[in-house]
């Protein structure tokens, strides 16, 4: 993979910080998945409203999503939460019991420490940065 996108993460939201409703941002480790209608539209969809709906062909956390996208965690929370308004993407929030297990965190953390930082570099096991290239 690439360097990490030069673009601010609020151009790519249009400065917004949560989606176009009123409900409380996604949780991490919400579970994304295309629709059908959100697959038919993906020749009509531009940049990464894209490359999250062709990216969620299979269910994922939205933390797993910033991470294989690289892209900035509430990036994906705004543009997921628009893609979902717009009926492209189906979202499932797990029940709190859920959110409480080892498993899940385990894989959300290693989904955060799978995106690079602006350096294009990943961190080790130990936590020092490593070149990501």
């Amino acid at each position: 993979m690439g360097r990490a996108p030069a673009v601010r993460p609020f151009l790519l939201t249009a400065g917004r910080v949560s989606g176009s409703g009123t409900a409380p941002p996604l949780p991490v480790e919400t579970q994304v998945v295309a629709t059908p209608d959100g697959l038919s539209a993906l020749r009509s969809l531009t940049f990464e409203r894209r490359d999250i709906v062709a990216a969620c062909r299979r269910p994922q956390s939205v933390a797993e999503l910033a991470a294989r996208l690289r892209l900035h965690l509430n990036v994906v929370r705004v543009l997921a939460e628009d893609l979902c308004t717009a009926g492209q993407l189906a979202v499932h929030v797990p029940d709190t019991g859920t959110v409480h297990d080892i498993s899940v965190l385990r894989r959300v953390i290693d989904g955060l420490r799978a995106v690079p930082d602006s350096r294009g570099s990943l961190p080790d096991s130990r936590g020092s940065l490593r070149d990501s290239g």
